[in-house]
């Protein structure tokens, strides 16, 4: 990151199945957000269409020309966009978060720890490689949802060179304090920018408690959101995360060999 930038998350009840209104909602956010300066936006998990189980190999057929809509309107906003997509693959799809930087995509991640608990498993498939992207706005790094619970996954990306670590997310009640638990340490440990975009509402069955929040490289906590619909923003200064990583210096200190 060469210069400050205004980052934003972007936090909605996502309509379950419904790609088109989902869609028209995220777009004027982002449009919003631009005319607020914002460079970067995530965007929540799954934005497009939820996780509508029974639909989803079709709903996923639709996520190609949803990413070429994205790289458009990047380009127009000139804006780094990211949020997670069913990406369609055989019988099952990848929970994919596509990094759209200013008019194409600089790099995409699948998730690869998944959700047991709500059957991830038996719907999507895993991926299997980390990715810091490398953008307009510096080098982004990406974990979605439940990665948030494997620490070693941000520590690569960190030491990786991740300035912002991004999370979009659909995390339910009631655990919300182990999404602001996780999302602070993460942000402490690695000494980097964390900006995670939740769902918010009752989607399906399920009740999601919004509070999308942007840290600092120290955990200190820039930006909110409540319960409802809304797009918190925050500058993030890569000199005040240099300036703390010359402090306490936690990466010149480490001892791998011993781990």
């Amino acid at each position: 990151m060469q210069k400050t930038i205004k980052a934003a998350a972007v936090q909605f009840n996502i309509e379950l199945g419904d790609v088109d209104s989902n869609v028209a909602y995220a777009e004027n956010a982002l449009r919003r957000l631009a005319a607020q300066g914002v460079e970067l936006a995530v965007l929540p998990e799954m934005w497009s269409c939820g996780f509508a189980y029974r639909e989803l190999n079709q709903l996923a057929t639709r996520t190609p020309a949803i990413v070429e809509r994205l790289e458009a309107l990047s380009a127009e906003l000139s804006m780094t966009i990211v949020g997670s997509l069913p990406e369609p693959h055989g019988e099952k799809v990848f929970n994919t978060a596509y990094v759209v930087d200013r008019g194409k995509v600089a790099g995409s991640y699948r998730k690869m720890h998944l959700f047991s608990l709500m059957g991830e498993d038996r719907h999507l498939d895993r991926g299997d490689s980390a990715l810091v992207a490398q953008t307009s706005v510096g080098r982004i790094g990406v974990m979605i949802c439940y990665d948030l619970r494997f620490p070693e996954l941000a520590r690569r990306l960190a030491l990786d060179g991740a300035d912002v670590i991004v999370v979009p997310g659909e995390w339910p009640k009631p655990r919300e304090e182990h999404w602001r638990g996780l999302l602070k340490g993460r942000a402490i440990e690695n000494q980097l920018f964390v900006i995670a975009a939740n769902a918010c509402g009752v989607i399906g069955k399920l009740d999601f408690f919004g509070s999308s929040m942007i840290l600092g490289p120290k955990g200190e906590l820039l930006a909110e959101a409540g319960y409802e619909n809304a797009e918190p923003t925050a500058l993030l200064d890569p000199a005040e995360m240099e300036k703390w990583r010359q402090s306490i210096t936690c990466f010149k200190d480490r001892r791998p060999e011993c781990y």
